[in-house]
């Protein structure tokens, strides 16, 4: 399958990249401190059904100052419930009234103020959840303009987020990675690392165009299958040209289609977890080693930086680093190779330093 042929799939309208920003809340979500609107809903509702039970006591404690319809005095429980919500929704039907003057007394005092107080809150309710709708909206609607330059992570699970912890330990803030992926439980983990998410399939081009693809530096395509993380690839390639696409692929045979995709790297997950279990056997030490670098937090890590104006034309083996290779115009060249012997402006080192170390 080649890149032309995907282009009429770019070329039809995307309804959801082209949606108002007031239809992607529930969709694009933007980490936040504020409560969850159903827990505010939850709450102001137990407030008021406390209300209403203050309301009924009252009322049923001074029961004998009320007549029914029929003009019999006196009022069941049944009767106290059925005027306290009446009264405090303010339907107030006139079928059960205060004939006594500490009955009138009662509701000017009492249920005149909880009557306020419970349309405060109902009312209060509703506004709270129109404001928090309308202050994602705008909250969506700014991410959408001054998203550039960021990352996408399709795929959140536990390739995803290994890739996410190694983007956050080289100092890329939480807001430059949007994950993109349709398991809810992976976005509410997702989100509570800081992380904007993206609900839906990445292999939908306008799922790719919301997370801003188009304008990104880089994608991780982390998905558990390959035929989707090779459709993604091209999918991506077609819509950001010159965003870097690091993909991974269960099986070493799919990688030429991730390269014939558009893929920039690709790392075969099952072969080096293959190969990493067979030196475990022989020598596990090397293991721990190789482990140790790739773990951001400690120990040792890999590193890369541009080469010095001092620099230039000597030889990495003098440096003080360990250094491991030479990158040249996008070029990776091996530290014992022939070509990394003089190093030249705008060269860029691979080398291994000590966490915490500059």
């Amino acid at each position: 399958m080649g890149r032309s042929r995907l282009r009429n799939r770019f070329r039809v309208d995307d309804p959801l990249d082209e949606s108002p920003d007031h239809a992607l809340v529930g969709i694009v979500s933007i980490p936040d401190h504020v409560a969850s609107p159903w827990r505010i809903i939850a709450k102001r509702l137990w407030f008021a059904f406390l209300v209403i039970a203050i309301a009924v006591i009252v009322v049923y404690l001074d029961r004998d100052g009320y007549q029914d319809g029929n003009g019999e005095p006196g009022m069941s429980l049944i009767d106290c419930i059925y005027y306290t919500t009446v009264s405090l929704s303010t339907v107030g039907y006139g079928d059960i009234t205060p004939v006594t003057e500490s009955a009138r007394l009662v509701n000017i005092v009492i249920l005149t103020p909880l009557r306020l107080i419970f349309l405060i809150i109902l009312v209060g309710t509703t506004l709270a959840v129109l404001t928090e709708q309308s202050r994602q909206a705008l909250k969506i609607q700014r991410w959408r303009t001054t998203l550039r330059n960021h990352t996408v992570v399709v795929g959140y699970g536990t390739k995803g987020r290994s890739a996410v912890a190694a983007l956050l330990a080289d100092e890329i803030s939480a807001s430059e990675i949007v994950v993109v992926d349709n398991d809810p439980q992976a976005l509410k983990a997702a989100a509570a690392r800081g992380l904007v998410t993206v609900s839906g399939s990445a292999t939908k081009s306008d799922v790719l165009k919301l997370a801003g693809v188009t304008r990104a530096r880089a994608v991780v395509v982390s998905l558990s299958s390959d035929d989707s993380s090779v459709l993604v690839t091209l999918s991506a390639r077609e819509l950001a040209p010159n965003a870097k696409i690091v993909a991974t692929v269960r099986e070493s045979e799919n990688t030429h289609l991730l390269k014939q995709s558009g893929a920039d790297s690709v790392v075969v997950s099952a072969e080096t977890a293959g190969r990493l279990l067979g030196l475990a056997t022989v020598t596990p030490t090397v293991v721990g080693m190789m482990e140790d670098l790739l773990t951001p937090d400690e120990g040792f890590s890999i590193a890369e930086r541009r080469v010095e104006d001092n620099e230039v034309g000597g030889s990495p083996r003098h440096l003080k680093e360990m250094v491991l290779g030479v990158v040249r115009k996008g070029t990776l060249i091996k530290v014992n190779e022939p070509d990394a012997d003089a190093l030249e402006s705008g060269d860029r080192l691979l080398y291994i330093r000590m966490v915490g170390n500059d």
